[in-house]
C-alpha cells in the first residue's frame, strides 16, 4: 500500500471532521435561547442564570469553548448533558452499539442480496431475468423506508402471520437468534432503497467492465466465462460498488431516526429525537457529530478498500 496516499487520506478525513464540527458549534451557538435557561427554567433569575453559565464554561470566550469543543470530538467527549448531568459520551456508547448493529446487518443484507443480484443481471443483460432484476430495483426505489417499515410492521407483526416481534431490542449476550430476530425487520425496512441503488450500480458497472477490451482478449483465448465473469470483471466491476456501500454505510448511520422511532428501538435515532425534546445542545451536536463521521470514516474506509482491489489507485495524483 502506498503510505502517501493514505496519509492524505487520513489529513482529509481529519479536515473533514473538524469542518463538520466547526459547523455544528457555530449552528447550536447561534440557537436562540440559553442552556441555562434549559436547566433552570424561564423563571430563574439572573443571578442563577451567570452561575449556571459559569458551571458549564458558557462564560469563556466563544474561541475557548470552541478549542475545546473540537477538541473534545476527538477524545469523544461532547460534554454532559444539560438534563441529566451524565457525559454525552457514556450516555451514546450503548445506543451507538445498537444502531451500529442494525447498520451492519442491513449491509450484509444489502452485499449478499443486491451484489449477485446484479453480477446476475449484467451477465445476462437485456434477458427477461435481467428486466425482472431492473423491475424489482425500480420498486425499491420507488418505496421510502417509512412506507415499507410501516408495511413490514402491520403484516409480518401482527396475526394471522405475526413473524417478527413488534419491536425493541434483546442484547446479543441473551442469545444470538433473538438478537437477531429483533434486527431483522428494522433491517430489511431499512434496507429497502439501499437495496435497490447497490444492485444498479453492481449490474451497472459489471456491464461496462464486461465491454471492456481485456474481458474481450480474455474470452478470444477461450478463457471459460466462468472465469471471465468472476476472475476477470468481479474486481474491477466491483470498485464502483464499494463506493455505494460505504456511502450507504454512512447514509444509513445518519437516516435511522425515522426507522429506529416505527419499531421502537433504543438507538442513536431514539438518543437524536429525545435530545430535540428536550432541547439538550450536547446530546443534539453529538446526535449529529457521531452520524456524520460515521459517513466521513465510512468514506475513509473504502478509499482503503479501493487500493486493496486496485493497487493503481494510489499510485494516481489524488
Amino acid at each position: 500500500m502506498n503510505y502517501l496516499y493514505l496519509v492524505k487520506r487520513t489529513a482529509v478525513a481529519i479536515v473533514s471532521v473538524v469542518i463538520v464540527a466547526s459547523v455544528v458549534f457555530g449552528v447550536t451557538t447561534l440557537l436562540p435561547g440559553s442552556a441555562a435557561n434549559i436547566v433552570l427554567g424561564t423563571e430563574a433569575t439572573e443571578e442563577t442564570v451567570q452561575q449556571v453559565n459559569a458551571d458549564l464554561g458558557l462564560d469563556r470566550p466563544l474561541t475557548v469553548q470552541y478549542i475545546d469543543f473540537v477538541g473534545g470530538v476527538f477524545v469523544g467527549d461532547f460534554g454532559n448533558s444539560l438534563i441529566s448531568g451524565q457525559p454525552v459520551s457514556e450516555m451514546i456508547w450503548n445506543r451507538l452499539i445498537r444502531t451500529l448493529q442494525l447498520s451492519t446487518v442491513a449491509m450484509v443484507i444489502s452485499i449478499i442480496t443486491a451484489i449477485p443480484l446484479g453480477i446476475i443481471a449484467a451477465a445476462k443483460r437485456n434477458t427477461i431475468t435481467d428486466h425482472l432484476v431492473t423491475t424489482g430495483s425500480y420498486i425499491g426505489l420507488s418505496i421510502p423506508s417509512f412506507v415499507s417499515a410501516t408495511l413490514l410492521l402491520l403484516f409480518l407483526t401482527s396475526p394471522p402471520l405475526d413473524l417478527f416481534p413488534r419491536g425493541g431490542y434483546v442484547p446479543l449476550k441473551e442469545g444470538l437468534i433473538p438478537w437477531f430476530h429483533h434486527l431483522l425487520l428494522p433491517a430489511i425496512a431499512m434496507n429497502t432503497v439501499i437495496l435497490a441503488y447497490v444492485l444498479r450500480q453492481t449490474r451497472s458497472s459489471m456491464v461496462d467492465t464486461l465491454e471492456s477490451d481485456y474481458i474481450r482478449t480474455a474470452r478470444l483465448k477461450g478463457v471459460a466465462e466462468r472465469s471471465v465473469l468472476f476472475r476477470h470483471g468481479l474486481r474491477n466491476g466491483l470498485l464502483p460498488t464499494v463506493t455505494v456501500l460505504a456511502l450507504n454505510f454512512g447514509w444509513m448511520m445518519g437516516s435511522v431516526v425515522i426507522i429506529e422511532e416505527i419499531f421502537a428501538f433504543p438507538g442513536m435515532g431514539e438518543f437524536i429525537v429525545r435530545g430535540i425534546e428536550n432541547r439538550d445542545l450536547p446530546v443534539i451536536q453529538a446526535g449529529i457529530l457521531v452520524p456524520t463521521i460515521g459517513f466521513i470514516l465510512a468514506n475513509f474506509t473504502a478509499d482503503i478498500v479501493y487500493t486493496l482491489l486496485d493497487p493503481r489507485i494510489s499510485l494516481g495524483d489524488q
